[in-house]
C-alpha cells in the first residue's frame, strides 16, 4: 500500500469503524416500528436469516474489492476491471453516497437539535409535548438548516483529520460508548412493571402474523442494514492492512448489528407494552411515543437523554462513512489536501440538502411525482440507486473480477475450510443476485 495512503491502526479500529457505518437510523430508528408493524419475533428471526445468508455476503465482497484493489470506490473498479462498463459502479455509488446524505443530514440534524431540546427542556416552547417539538423543529425552515449545517459541520471536522485521527478514533469512543448506553436501558425497560408482554412480542417468533410483505421488509432491512450497496464498505477496507482476516472481520461487524437490533427491541418494546402503547406506532415511535413514555418514567428525563445521545452517536457513525467515500475519491491522487476537500463536499452537500430539509415547511407543496423532494430523493437513492449498487457489485465479484484474487483476499490471514469459500461463491453467484431483484421489483411495485 502507498505510504501516502492512511490506514486503520488496528483490526479493532476497523471494525468499530464498520460496525458505525453500519449502525445507523436503520437499525435504531426503522428496525424497531418496522419489527413492530410486521409481527415482533417472527421477523427478527427472518431479519437475523436473511443478515446472515444475503448481508454478511454483500459485506465480504465489499471488503474484498476494496483491500484487493487498495484503492478507494472509484478507483478500485478502474484498477480491477480497466477500460470495461463495470467502472460505473464506483461513481454510481459516489453519487449514490451523495444523495443520501443531502437527506440523511437533514434526519441527522432533527436528532442533534432534537436531542439537545429535550434534554435541556424543550426550549422552543416551555412545557410543549414532544410531538410539538419534533413538529417546531420539522417545520421551521432556520431550525432545520441549522440542524443541518451543524450535523454537517461535525462530520466535516471528523473526515479532515483522517482514517485514523478521525474516523477511528471518533468510532472508537463512540461505539462501545453507544453499547454501553443501550445495555443501561435494556436494564431500565426489562425492570418496568408489564415488561415480559414486550419481551415476549419481540422474541415469541409467532408465523401467524407474518405476510408476504413483512418477509420483503425483513429482507430488505437485513440487507440494507449493512451499509453496502453503494461501496462505502469498499472504501473503508482500501484502507484494511493484509493480516486481517475478511470474513472473520465481515461476520464482526453482522454480529454487532445483529446485536444492536436485538438491544434496540429489549429497550423499546418493554417500554412500549408497559405503558400500553401500540408496538406498531409507525416512524414516530422514536420521536414522540418514547419520550412521551420515558417522561413518565422515575428518573426519565436521565434515560432520555441517554436513549437520545446514543440515536445520535448512530447517526453520526454512518454519515461519517458516506462522507469518506465522497472525499476519498476526490483526494485519492493526492494533488488535493483532504482538509479542503472535506470542507468543500461538506459545503455543497449542504447546499443540496436545502429542498430536502424544506420539504416539511416551505417547499412542503412542491412534489415530484406526487412525492415531496425528501420522499422522491429517499425513494430514488434507496429503491432505484442503492438496489442497483447491491446488483453490480455482486455480479462484479462473482463473474468480473479475478477468481483468483477473491480466492485470496477471502482465505488470507484466516484458517477457514475450503468449504466456507464455496459457500460464499455459491451464495454471491446465485442467491444473493435473485434476491437482490426480487428486492428491486418489490420496491418499485412490480412484484
Amino acid at each position: 500500500m502507498s505510504s501516502k495512503r492512511d490506514q486503520w491502526s488496528s483490526k479493532f479500529g476497523f471494525i468499530m469503524a464498520s460496525a458505525g457505518a453500519a449502525i445507523g437510523l436503520g437499525a435504531i430508528w426503522k428496525f424497531p416500528y418496522v419489527t413492530g408493524k410486521s409481527g415482533g419475533g417472527a421477523f427478527f428471526l427472518i431479519f437475523v436469516i436473511f443478515t446472515v445468508l444475503i448481508g454478511l455476503p454483500m459485506l465480504i465482497s465489499e471488503f474484498i474489492i476494496g483491500r484487493g484493489a487498495q484503492k478507494e470506490a472509484v478507483t478500485a473498479y478502474r484498477k480491477l476491471a480497466p477500460n470495461t462498463w463495470w467502472t460505473i459502479t464506483g461513481p454510481l455509488g459516489v453519487i449514490g453516497c451523495f444523495l443520501l446524505l443531502s437527506f440523511y443530514a437533514v434526519v441527522g440534524g432533527w436528532v442533534l437539535l432534537y436531542s439537545l431540546m429535550a434534554i435541556v427542556g424543550k426550549v422552543i416552547e416551555k412545557n410543549a409535548s414532544y410531538p410539538d417539538l419534533f413538529a417546531q423543529i420539522t417545520g421551521t425552515p432556520w431550525i432545520t438548516l441549522a440542524g443541518l449545517a451543524i450535523f454537517l459541520l461535525i462530520n466535516i471536522i471528523v473526515i479532515s483529520f483522517g482514517i485514523r485521527n478521525g474516523i477511528e478514533k471518533a468510532n472508537k469512543y463512540m461505539m462501545p460508548l453507544l453499547f454501553i448506553f443501550f445495555i443501561i436501558l435494556v436494564v431500565r425497560a426489562l425492570t418496568l412493571e408489564g415488561a415480559m408482554e414486550g419481551v415476549v412480542f419481540f422474541l415469541n417468533p409467532d408465523f401467524s402474523e407474518i405476510t408476504a410483505e413483512s418477509v420483503l421488509y425483513a429482507l430488505g432491512q437485513s440487507f440494507f442494514a449493512l451499509a453496502v450497496g453503494f461501496s462505502c464498505m469498499v472504501t473503508y477496507s482500501s484502507y484494511l492492512d493484509k493480516n486481517v482476516s475478511i470474513p472473520s472481520s465481515a461476520g464482526s461487524v453482522v454480529v454487532m448489528n445483529i446485536f444492536v437490533s436485538l438491544l434496540a427491541g429489549l429497550a423499546i418494546f418493554p417500554v412500549v407494552f408497559a405503558f400500553g402503547f401500540e408496538p406498531a406506532e409507525g416512524p414516530g415511535l422514536l420521536f414522540m411515543v418514547l419520550p412521551a413514555v420515558f417522561s413518565q418514567m422515575p428518573l426519565g428525563e436521565v434515560f432520555l437523554a441517554i436513549f437520545l445521545i446514543l440515536f445520535l452517536f448512530a447517526t453520526l457513525t454512518s454519515s461519517f462513512s458516506l462522507l469518506e467515500i465522497i472525499v476519498s475519491a476526490f483526494t485519492e491522487s493526492g494533488k488535493r489536501s483532504r482538509k479542503q476537500v472535506s470542507w468543500i463536499s461538506g459545503i455543497v452537500v449542504f447546499f443540496a440538502g436545502i429542498p430536502a430539509a424544506l420539504s416539511f415547511s416551505t417547499l412542503q407543496k412542491v412534489t415530484i411525482f406526487n412525492k415531496t423532494v425528501f420522499d422522491a430523493t429517499d425513494f430514488l437513492v434507496s429503491n432505484v440507486m442503492l438496489p442497483l449498487g447491491c446488483l453490480l457489485i455482486a455480479l462484479f465479484i462473482s463473474r468480473k473480477m479475478s477468481g483468483q484474487l477473491v480466492k485470496e483476499e477471502f482465505t488470507l490471514s484466516n484458517t477457514l475450510s475450503p468449504a466456507w469459500y464455496q459457500t460464499y461463491l455459491f451464495l454471491m453467484k446465485w442467491i444473493v443476485p435473485i434476491t437482490i431483484v426480487i428486492v428491486f421489483l418489490s420496491t418499485l411495485g412490480i412484484i
